[in-house]
């Protein structure tokens, strides 16, 4: 294993949330990183932009929680976000600009396994809501560093 990525997986076994950003924007994940690392209890382990290094990095870094981009081009956000649910479960929050209450792509998501959806475009007015999403959800479904993790059983899957 190389260092890098063995230093996110001492980062992951720390008491921090860990997180896994998945968009195929880079100025979109620039913004993830400087918005999310200004709560000292998160860490981002892995940037990904596209399906095949967001499985790769799955595999790497475990991460609590999957920051998850409903647009990108091969393999689109919802198909991975199937395939996180089947192959990798955990927590994952589906981005989009579309993401408003009652869409019917936010409708499919959280169906699909979505643990929370937000507005892209609000990332920054309401990066407060998006990083206590992060807590919620990475606390309410055990994937936190600091607490045992619930099997899928105890989770109602």
């Amino acid at each position: 294993m190389n260092g890098v990525a063995t230093e996110r997986r001492r980062l992951a076994r720390m008491k921090y949330t860990t997180i896994l950003v998945v968009d195929d924007s880079v100025t979109i994940r620039a913004m993830l990183e400087v918005l999310l690392e200004q709560d000292k209890s998160l860490r981002i382990v892995g940037i990904a932009s596209d399906a095949e290094e967001t499985f790769q990095l799955l595999r790497e870094t475990d991460p609590d929680v999957v920051t998850l981009d409903v647009a990108m081009p091969g393999m689109d956000g919802m198909a991975v976000l199937e395939r996180i649910m089947k192959e990798e479960p955990r927590p994952v929050i589906m981005l989009s600009s579309l993401m408003r209450e009652g869409d019917p792509m936010r409708v499919e998501a959280e169906l699909k396994g979505a643990a929370g959806c937000f507005n892209k475009s609000r990332m920054v007015s309401q990066s407060r809501e998006l990083i206590d999403m992060i807590k919620e959800v990475a606390y309410s479904r055990g994937h936190r560093g600091d607490i045992p993790r619930l099997p899928l059983s105890a989770m109602g899957r």
